[in-house]
């Protein structure tokens, strides 16, 4: 997950910020197309439900990784929930690094 906010703002001071904004990356290793689909139909749901933890005019990427075909609706929300707090700052060391704005946060992967 990636998240550009803060001090990068392309707007001027002072004028209202964009909404946040997601994107989603859901490759081939994923399934086929309609895994593909289903995985981010899913994660469209459970981070339209978690864009208020954001700052305002955040740009959010979340890069399915290739479990996340054969994971449950519960599963994608608990890894989600994760990976949102290590991202904004709570951090646990039992889950996967979080890019932050070209920073890595966390555990660097191997």
């Amino acid at each position: 997950m990636h998240l550009r906010s803060g001090t990068s703002d392309p707007h001027p001071p002072g004028e209202i910020a964009p909404p946040v904004r997601a994107g989603f990356v859901v490759s081939k290793a994923v399934g086929n197309a309609v895994t593909r689909n289903l995985v981010k139909r899913r994660l469209r749901h459970l981070v339209r439900d978690r864009l208020d933890r954001f700052p305002p005019g955040s740009l959010v990427v979340v890069r399915a990784l290739p479990s996340a075909g054969e994971a449950g609706h519960e599963q994608l929300a608990h890894d989600l929930d994760t990976a949102i707090r290590r991202l904004l700052g709570g951090a646990s060391p039992e889950t996967p690094s979080v890019k932050c704005g070209g920073e890595t946060k966390g555990r660097v992967p191997r």
